[in-house]
């Protein structure tokens, strides 16, 4: 068994003037449900075509699968399910003629899946696609990539758009899909509560940088905003890693990764005292590590 079911080494893409994809370097393991997170113009969108193929890096190197992108791509697709940011059918046909048509193209298309789940998501098999509202759509799209019982799905911005009751049953039928085996799921979004609930590894990218990449335990219980008094004017080295701070009226606000309870000692070694540890939840560690990305740590 591969050990990554996707794996870059410093991808670069520039498309033009204002935008570029910066030396990017992930690592989303096997079987694992991957978040990645970033604010609209990121650049996840971008990643996610230069990891299927559809675009071509101007430097580094992409393996999926196992396999070499693009070298390989026949391959890697065809074990691979797929919702772009806008995805299209052909408002023409029926769902019944639709699922036929997408299920054309897979050896492994699973037939009686996709009737379970036509079933579950209340399709009408003769209904045209022209007249289905957006969170039925969604819901098609769902299930025709899970009835290929692909070994990676890569999800961009699947629910984006959708109400609260369609965005629960993807879920569903998406974590339940991942129960039965050992797939693995990328999933761009930046609805950070909704990854929150489902995700295990997160990844946060910002102005086509990779920001930060970790377990979610890692980003939920190690990301911390500390109130100080008497803070170090020199930082020098420390046991987390400091994201950002901010001189407030009574006193100085750190935020920190990779924290840990014996961390205090640091600070007290250092003549400072500590005020306050406060929990954040991950919008606001999202929104912190932003903010210490695009402001340098003096």
């Amino acid at each position: 068994m591969i050990a990554h079911a996707i794996e870059t080494h410093d991808m670069c893409y520039r498309p033009g003037p204002g935008f570029e994809l910066r030396d990017v370097s992930l690592k989303v393991r096997q079987g694992a449900i991957y978040g990645f997170l970033g604010p609209n113009g990121a650049g996840k969108t971008t990643t996610i075509q230069l990891l299927l193929g559809l675009l071509r890096p101007q430097g580094g190197s992409i393996s999926v699968l196992g396999r070499q992108v693009p070298r390989e791509l026949p391959r890697i697709l065809g074990a691979t399910g797929y919702i772009p940011e806008r995805p299209h059918l052909y408002p023409f046909l029926t769902v019944a003629q639709a699922i036929r048509f997408h299920g054309a193209f897979y050896r492994g298309f699973d037939w009686a899946y996709a009737e379970e789940l036509r079933r579950g998501f209340d399709l009408r098999g003769e209904a045209k696609l022209a007249r289905l509202s957006k969170g039925e759509m969604g819901k098609l799209h769902v299930l025709l990539v899970l009835a290929q019982r692909p070994e990676l799905l890569v999800l961009d911005e699947p629910t984006d758009g959708l109400d609260p009751v369609v965005r629960r049953d993807v879920l569903s039928a998406l974590l339940d899909f991942c129960s039965q085996g050992a797939a693995t799921v990328f999933i761009s979004s930046h609805l950070v509560h909704e990854l929150e609930r489902i995700c295990d590894w997160i990844g946060v990218l910002d102005r086509g940088r990779l920001v930060a990449e970790l377990p979610m335990h890692a980003f939920k219980n190690g990301i911390k905003r500390i109130r100080l008094d008497h803070p170090p004017s020199l930082i020098g080295d420390t046991p987390f890693l400091l994201v950002s701070r901010q001189q407030s009226a009574l006193d100085q606000v750190w935020v920190v990764r990779g924290w840990q309870p014996t961390m205090v000692q640091w600070f007290q070694g250092a003549g400072a005292e500590v005020k306050e540890i406060v929990d954040l939840d991950l919008e606001e560690g999202f929104v912190e590590l932003l903010r210490g990305a695009r402001t340098p740590t003096s």
